[in-house]
């Protein structure tokens, strides 16, 4: 018995490899930098067809643990690929400009590739009908609300922050309106600067629908459409829709947490010095930057557990 859902992600790998090999191979003839590099563009159509070989090898036959395995390699290298592409969402989000077009498009292939290498490594050949139904909405277990909790408690110095720089007072030194003449200085669009105008930090808002997203994954109400949002209500949430953004958010702000708190740690430690930027002095940017970092690297870690929680619960 063959399994059309495991054929169809075997296919759609194939496609979705050619089509980053494609893309690999233009910015790798054209020269154009993908991460600061030219020579990138080979590595990434380096992947695609390799993707494309295991796709097609996945179609072919029942995937044996060579193949998984390399299945799930390639989805951690688009994985790695995709880093930083929340910081991307959230540029666009408020009406600025990405740095490289290039590097953007890269790691919104790459997130998709990704996701559907991971499903497809899932794969374990002919699904019963039963097995194939959708479970039922379920809580997370103990330990995983547990870091749930973990994450979120981890964002409340970061919004204590923006939040008092928002509403004129002072952090670390820092006054509201010196954080603000810096957001102009850099060329913030309209709406972040009329947002802070009004006490409401671009960074707390997004906060929140994190928060959001990551208790929607723990608890049964994550997998349903609530009532409120016709006509939809009662029906399943498709698995993608909270997958996708936190995948994107577990991948970009776990590692960049930790790389900072490492950074931090040595700079503590007087291995390096501390890079200061637009801040005052070290001890300033030391203190804003441990705010930051555990934020970051709490939530981040949180968010990559709930995800696998939601995964596994969904039969996704």
């Amino acid at each position: 018995m063959v399994n059309r859902e495991w054929v169809r992600d075997g296919r759609a790998v194939v496609g979705w490899g050619l089509g980053y090999a494609g893309f690999g191979a233009g910015c790798g003839l054209s020269w154009t930098a993908l991460w600061g590099t030219g020579w990138v563009g080979w590595a990434v159509a380096g992947v695609g067809v390799a993707a494309a070989g295991a796709g097609l090898a996945t179609v072919r036959g029942r995937p044996g643990r060579w193949l998984t395995g390399g299945l799930w390699l390639l989805c951690g290298l688009a994985a790695v690929a995709s880093w930083s592409l929340l910081m991307d969402v959230v540029t666009l989000l408020f009406g600025q400009a990405v740095d490289s077009v290039p590097d953007a498009v890269h790691k919104v292939l790459a997130a998709a590739g990704a996701l559907l290498l991971a499903r497809t490594a899932r794969a374990r050949g002919p699904v019963p009908a039963r097995a194939a139904l959708r479970p039922a909405p379920s809580a997370a277990p103990a330990t995983v609300q547990l870091a749930a909790w973990a994450g979120t408690l981890a964002f409340v110095p970061y919004l204590v922050m923006k939040l008092v720089w928002a509403f004129g007072g002072s952090f670390a030194g820092i006054s509201g309106d010196r954080m603000y003449a810096d957001y102009v200085r850099n060329g913030s669009s309209g709406l972040w600067l009329t947002l802070e105008r009004w006490g409401l930090d671009g960074t707390v808002l997004l906060a929140a629908v994190g928060v959001f997203l990551l208790w929607g994954l723990v608890r049964p109400w994550g997998q349903v459409f609530p009532r409120w949002t016709l006509p939809l209500r009662g029906r399943p949430v498709p698995r993608w829709l909270p997958l996708t953004p936190a995948l994107i958010g577990a991948v970009t702000l776990a590692p960049y947490g930790l790389l900072g708190i490492g950074y931090l740690s040595l700079c503590a430690a007087g291995v390096v010095e501390m890079r200061v930027g637009a801040l005052g002095t070290p001890e300033q940017a030391m203190q804003i930057g441990w705010v930051g970092m555990c934020a970051f690297a709490g939530y981040g870690m949180a968010l990559a557990v709930a995800t696998r929680s939601y995964w596994r619960r969904t039969g996704a």
